[in-house]
């Protein structure tokens, strides 16, 4: 006989996840019903949740317990790509969802939660630990971390943790200012910056593939590594974002946060003290401090920007960026970055790192190339080589693997050399799924294992990068749009490479 207890199962007793409740502000928006509910779900059909696990939504929206879960079944159904609809899990884990209704302006809703949390310990005896979500506008983010402080659902006899999704502010200032505010509420170690690219798996797999092996890290640095391209391309336009990325940018969007962490992950040193979130941080941040900032006359030489305009993705005609529903007609704004960055230290002086984003581009991929040198002298003379060699290539996504190009002679007379590749695919070299990078960070924060978040420093320090370059942007008028929807972006960003002779690896 099946006990309708949830989750009564070995595995969350074995990571000794604590129970907790859950409390989503934003309950009822895209964010919540695209990723954070199919993640909690799957987390769920995986049985990694403890039985005294919590979601309490909250939103403005008027909902009863029954109307939230129902609309939380549709979102679940609708988005769960790769996790089978299971009926007993769903009812059991409907039972731990539960909803209030209110203005995050109106201090009575945060009293209403706080009775809304007494009365679900008592009922399900659950425990006094609680995660808020913001789930929201980045504008409200301060006003409700004080409410919550104000209405007396800080720390009780259990622990409190705040995850915000980004952007964490717009610049240096306003993102410091953000994080002091912040801290009138919750203590920096009680905050989560999310940023869902650290909790892919493929992300987390450089760090087992450097220091886990014994191979490649005394290739890892400017002796051996001629340059390293990072690229995170989409094929889609806005996805209904327009008042958001029309403020905002490629730039701050994209590069300020994902790629730079892509980039602090594949340069930092191997933590002395054990990979806890501590030490990682600190060694992401040493590399993010040390990339050296463009003065106003290298923006134009080191920074591509673009905006796309009307063309072809997949066969089917598409709209320029300032054609885009509810878009400004004479839009400034960047659908496209290229960077050159530096790293000033003493493994990677004098490498240049490639970042680069768009939308509208001919296809969604993003991968981590490494291109080591070439070897000092040809196998014999007169060889011929028709490609680069010696590529180590992590793939995030759509797939996630590892590549390693080298160099083999062709059958056959001669000397002729062409490259081969040894190919690391995740899904089937395990057999098994890999989690989302939303179940990765929700279960972490839950664990209180903040790894996978960004700290104050590193916040500032990616900002320290990307604000010379906003600034340099703001002062010229750009000839947008400069590329075709469908392409690989506009020209310079080639002649940005060209000029050091590379070329970038997908175009």
């Amino acid at each position: 006989m099946r006990l309708e207890v949830p989750f009564h199962d070995q595995p969350q007793f074995e990571q000794g996840l604590l129970a907790c409740t859950v409390i989503i502000f934003g309950a009822d928006g895209d964010l919540m019903k695209r990723k954070l509910m199919p993640a909690l779900y799957r987390l769920a059909y995986d049985r990694r949740l403890s039985p005294g696990f919590v979601v309490l939504g909250t939103s403005r929206t008027p909902l009863s317990d029954e109307q939230f879960r129902a609309k939380m079944l549709d979102a679940v159904k609708q988005f769960s790509e790769d996790t089978k609809f299971d009926e007993y899990v769903w009812r059991a884990f409907a039972n731990s969802l539960f909803y209030v209704a209110g203005d995050i302006n109106d201090p009575q809703l945060f009293q209403n939660l706080g009775t809304r949390l007494t009365e679900i310990k008592t009922a399900r005896h659950t425990s006094d630990n609680v995660v808020f979500y913001l789930a929201i506008q980045p504008s409200k983010y301060v006003a409700v971390a004080q409410s919550v402080g104000a209405a007396g659902l800080g720390p009780g006899d259990g622990w409190r943790r705040l995850i915000v999704e980004k952007p964490f502010g717009f610049d240096v200032a306003s993102a410091r200012e953000l994080s002091n505010q912040l801290h009138q509420a919750f203590d920096e170690s009680e905050i989560y910056r999310m940023d869902h690219y650290l909790g892919k798996e493929a992300l987390q797999n450089i760090l087992a593939f450097r220091f886990g092996n014994g191979i490649f890290e005394p290739l890892w640095n400017r002796r051996y590594v001629n340059h390293v391209q990072i690229t995170a391309a989409e094929s889609v336009g806005l996805e209904g974002r327009v008042t958001y990325y029309q403020e905002t940018g490629a730039l701050a969007d994209m590069i300020q946060n994902h790629l730079l962490q892509i980039l602090a992950t594949i340069a930092m040193e191997s933590p002395s003290t054990g990979f806890h979130a501590t030490s990682v941080h600190d060694e992401k941040s040493k590399v993010l401090r040390s990339i050296k900032p463009m003065m106003p006359e290298e923006v134009r030489r080191r920074a591509v920007p673009g905006q796309y305009g009307p063309g072809r993705i997949g066969g089917e005609d598409v709209r320029g960026f300032r054609q885009e529903p509810d878009v400004n007609s004479e839009a400034r704004t960047e659908t496209f970055a290229a960077l050159t960055l530096f790293i000033e230290n003493q493994r990677w002086a004098g490498v240049p790192f490639y970042l680069r984003t768009g939308k509208r581009m001919p296809k969604r991929i993003t991968e981590i190339a490494i291109q080591f040198n070439d070897a000092p002298l040809a196998v014999t003379e007169g060889v011929s080589v028709d490609c680069a060699s010696n590529e180590l290539v992590f793939r995030v996504q759509p797939e996630e693997g590892i590549s390693l190009k080298f160099l083999s002679k062709r059958p056959g007379p001669g000397m002729t050399l062409r490259p081969v590749s040894m190919d690391f695919h995740q899904a089937s070299s395990f057999g098994e799924r890999s989690p989302s990078a939303y179940e990765n960070v929700l279960l972490d924060a839950i664990a209180g294992d903040a790894s996978l978040y960004t700290r104050q420093d590193m916040v500032e320090a990616g900002w320290s990068v990307v604000e010379p370059i906003q600034d340099a942007w703001r002062e010229k008028q750009f000839d947008f749009p400069n590329y075709a929807a469908g392409t690989w972006g506009p020209a310079a960003a080639d002649e940005m490479l060209a000029r050091r002779g590379h070329r970038w690896r997908i175009s």
